[in-house]
């Protein structure tokens, strides 16, 4: 697994402001865990109504799934433009 370095600067132009950039990425990223969370609940509850967790279900390492992490998806989903957002405007006094 190699890293590859990500330019402050890309991420700069989509918004124009680091910080929120930072923002949107990072509110992209617990979007993307919830969504995962919330399928593996969904799968579970359709096997516990199926039955087949009668019985302890053994599994098997090899079997294991490596997901991408969330933040790299959001990342790369902001520096490919892919990812829309809104500022919300604050009251002002």
């Amino acid at each position: 697994m190699s890293l590859e370095p990500i330019s402050i600067r890309d991420m700069e132009d989509q918004s124009g402001d680091i910080y929120e950039s930072v923002v949107v990425m990072s509110k992209r990223a617990k979007q993307v865990l919830s969504d995962r969370i919330v399928e593996e609940i969904i799968e579970s509850n359709d096997e516990e109504e199926m039955g087949i967790y009668d019985e302890l279900i053994e599994t098997n390492p090899d079997d294991y799934e490596e997901l991408v992490k969330p933040t790299t998806v959001s990342v790369n989903e902001f520096l490919d433009g892919d990812i829309d957002w809104k500022k919300n405007d604050e009251d002002e006094s």
